[in-house]
């Protein structure tokens, strides 16, 4: 995706802003989990956390055309959304100790990784347009159904282009904005819809400022891995330890 770059204000390399993005994820699921909604909190929580799903994706196309084996790449990343499913439902549970609250987000970014797979390497436009339906179609099982594999999409489009790339995320937050605007109609007055359809897409936003003006496309020279392993290990360990005090909380 993005060559490395020395520019002084690019200050962010990749494990940084994955840093970040695994901070504001726990925001996000603080809110969702502990918070009321409707609150300004809870929402300010929500749209700040929204930064991480988008980098996700980002840097799983960046990461699709840079890794050394993609068999390995997709094989850890469904291995860990196995391991992270049972975390994930305990802490989404709303009541009672568990229950089926859809795939977690590892899910979905195992079906982008087919999309980029698919856009990669199937010739035939009709198979590729039929396989690309059928993994909209499967993402709807999935956290972040449907926007994900079209923001994998435009990242795969905008790849190796600055100006490709704020095109991305300005239709990112486009698209973001315009559905929560939808969802909104019939649930809030206008004026309310509208404020929170702008705040909503504050996270997507800081997303693109960070990768398109910060981002240097360099990794850490040292804890490179370190970093991998705690990116994957911090998503079901923090879905475990908020499950675990929901059903406290529930209990007294």
């Amino acid at each position: 995706m993005k060559q490395a770059i020395d520019e002084p204000y690019r200050c962010f390399n990749r494990d940084v802003v994955k840093y970040i993005a695994m901070f504001t994820m726990l925001l996000n699921h603080i809110a969702t989990i502990f918070l009321q909604s409707g609150t300004w909190l809870c929402e300010i929580f929500l749209a700040i956390g929204y930064f991480t799903a988008v980098v996700m994706i980002y840097f799983l196309v960046e990461g699709f055309y840079h890794t050394h084996s993609k068999k390995a790449y997709i094989s850890r990343l469904f291995l860990f959304a196995v391991i992270s499913e049972i975390p994930y439902c305990l802490a989404f549970t709303e009541k009672g100790i568990i229950t089926f609250c859809g795939l977690n987000m590892l899910f979905t970014l195992c079906l982008c990784f087919g999309w980029i797979w698919i856009t990669d390497t199937v010739k035939s436009k009709k198979l590729k347009v039929c396989l690309a339906l059928g993994i909209i179609l499967l993402s709807v099982l999935c956290s972040w159904a449907i926007l994900a594999p079209i923001y994998t999409g435009l990242f795969v489009w905008a790849r190796n282009s600055d100006k490709k790339t704020k095109i991305a995320f300005g239709i990112a937050v486009l698209l973001f904005g315009i559905i929560n605007l939808l969802g909104g109609i019939g649930r809030f007055p206008l004026t309310t819809n509208i404020l929170y359809a702008v705040l909503a897409v504050i996270g997507i936003g800081l997303a693109g400022i960070c990768i398109v003006f910060l981002y240097n496309g360099k990794r850490m020279k040292t804890g490179r891995t370190f970093s991998k392993w705690f990116f994957y290990t911090f998503y079901p360990a923090h879905l475990l330890i908020l499950g675990i005090i929901r059903i406290a909380m529930q209990m007294h």
